[in-house]
C-alpha cells in the first residue's frame, strides 16, 4: 500500500490518544479530525469514564472540531481513527460530512465501513465519505489485542 506521509503522521497521533485511552482503562481507540493539513479535533474513547455510550473517540474528536469551527458540518475535513467506525459514528461521520475518513485496524464484530455492513456505500444516503483503510492496520491492531488480551488475563487472574 502507497501510504501518503501525512496521513501516517497523522494516524500515529490518533495512536498517541489511543494509549491515553487505553491508560484510563477505556478500549484503545483514537481519533483526530484534520483541516487544511492543521489537527482541529481530538477524541479518545471514554465511555466507561463518563458513562456515555456516545463517548467514541471518532465522536469526541468531531464535538472538538465542531467547537473549533463553530460549525457541526465539518466540510473538507479528514477524520484519522484507528479502529474502523462502527454504525453510530459512521451516521455521525456523514452527518458532519466528513470528506474523508482514514482508519487503521478492520473491526470484524462491528465496522460499519465495509466489515460487516458498510453504510458509507449505500446510494440511498445523501453523502459519500472516501474511505482509506489500513493505515498502520498493524499498529492499530495490536494495541487492541494487547488490551483485550490484559483484560483476559486479568479476568482470568481473579477468578476462584
Amino acid at each position: 500500500m502507497n501510504l501518503n506521509q501525512t496521513d501516517t503522521d497523522f494516524m500515529q497521533q490518533a495512536l498517541e490518544l489511543a494509549r491515553i485511552a487505553a491508560d484510563a482503562g477505556e478500549v484503545p481507540v483514537g481519533a483526530i479530525v484534520v483541516k487544511d493539513g492543521v489537527i482541529i479535533g481530538r477524541g479518545s474513547n471514554a465511555p466507561i469514564s463518563t458513562s456515555d455510550p456516545t463517548a467514541h473517540a471518532e465522536i469526541r474528536a468531531m464535538r472538538d472540531a465542531a467547537t473549533h469551527l463553530g460549525n457541526y458540518r465539518l466540510v473538507d475535513c479528514t477524520l484519522y481513527v484507528t479502529l474502523e467506525p462502527c454504525a453510530m459514528c459512521t451516521g455521525a461521520i456523514q452527518h458532519a460530512r466528513i470528506a474523508r475518513l482514514i482508519y487503521g485496524a478492520s473491526d470484524p464484530k462491528t465496522g460499519a465501513c465495509g466489515s460487516v455492513v458498510n453504510l458509507m456505500a449505500e446510494p440511498k444516503l445523501n453523502h459519500h465519505t472516501d474511505i482509506t483503510k489500513g493505515v498502520l492496520a498493524q499498529e492499530c491492531g495490536a494495541m487492541l489485542s494487547a488490551f483485550f488480551a490484559a483484560r483476559r488475563k486479568k479476568s482470568t487472574a481473579s477468578r476462584p
